[in-house]
């Protein structure tokens, strides 16, 4: 039997767990980018518990964070960790992978998440002892032993998760995580609420997605950034319009034979009010859009 605390919150060390259905515990990341103040731990992260085992969900984002998101789980009940589920590759949700390592626990991941850690890796290193003073080893990036190549289920113990493998959207290696039991659906980063959709994949291809996604029977969503929702799937509309409006708009630049510079200084502009970060990741976004939609029609 799992073993819980009273009440719905827990505070430990720079961490702050909320139960939001019963067994499965999320941490909310803040809406920034990541920095020395931050230490890059900016995503949603935490746990579902089965009366066998435990499954985390995305490790965080600096290697302390896993280590107080591993307490957090002893804290919250008696039964082990079985299963480290890395939703996709970006550091703020791997880089707590190393606290997990231990015998007796899987890491799991989209079939395409080995070769993206092992490609990004250097980078990684490089860039998180410059940006956010982690000193970081390719020991840090734990590649999944379990690859989810369509889908997956994980046996909890009274409890089923299934893990589907989505194709190119936010990245080309993104995992959501389904609950049955309490018809949650962690959609990780094929979700933002409140922060601006970072496209680190394919465009077209997410907007594909998002239509699968919308027909999980879900009562509630975990996004990858920013609060839990309820209201599903209408909880998606935001992003859907962003990301639709940022393909038609490229779309239209493309015909108007602007350049990608040109398009970057106004697709999408007419949003800027509704997002947080806009400013950071719109230009990024029209570019990456850019550079697949101008070949569509050859």
């Amino acid at each position: 039997m799992i073993s819980f605390w009273a009440g719905s919150a827990i505070a430990l060390p720079d961490l702050d767990l909320r139960e939001i259905a019963a067994g499965i515990f999320v941490h909310q990341g803040r809406n920034e980018l990541p920095d020395t103040h931050n230490r890059g731990e900016i995503a949603n992260i935490g746990f579902i518990a089965g009366e066998r085992c435990v499954a985390v969900i995305d490790s965080g984002g600096s290697p302390e964070q896993g280590r107080a998101l591993k307490a957090a789980v002893a804290a919250r009940t008696t039964v082990p960790v079985c299963y480290v589920v890395n939703t996709h590759v970006h550091p703020d949700h791997i880089y707590g992978n190393r606290a997990f390592k231990a015998p007796g626990v899987s890491f799991v991941g989209h079939h395409k998440l080995a070769r993206a850690m092992a490609m990004r890796a250097p980078y990684y290193i490089e860039k998180a002892s410059r940006d956010l003073g982690h000193a970081l080893t390719a020991e840090d990036f734990v590649p999944p032993d379990l690859v989810v190549q369509d889908r997956m289920e994980l046996d909890l113990g009274s409890r089923t998760l299934t893990l589907t493998a989505h194709g190119p959207a936010h990245t080309d290696n993104d995992l959501s995580v389904y609950d049955a039991k309490t018809a949650t659906l962690w959609a990780a980063d094929l979700l933002f609420m409140g922060h601006v959709p970072v496209v680190d994949g394919s465009l077209t291809g997410w907007l594909k997605e998002i239509e699968r996604l919308k027909a999980v029977p879900a009562k509630l969503a975990v996004p990858g950034h920013g609060p839990a929702v309820s209201d599903w799937p209408a909880a998606i509309a935001a992003e859907e319009r962003y990301l639709s409006g940022l393909a038609d708009e490229v779309r239209a630049a493309i015909r108007q034979h602007r350049t990608m510079e040109q398009a970057m200084e106004t697709v999408g502009i007419s949003m800027r009010n509704d997002w947080q970060l806009f400013s950071e990741f719109n230009k990024k976004n029209v570019a990456t859009a850019f550079a697949a939609l101008e070949w569509e029609d050859d």
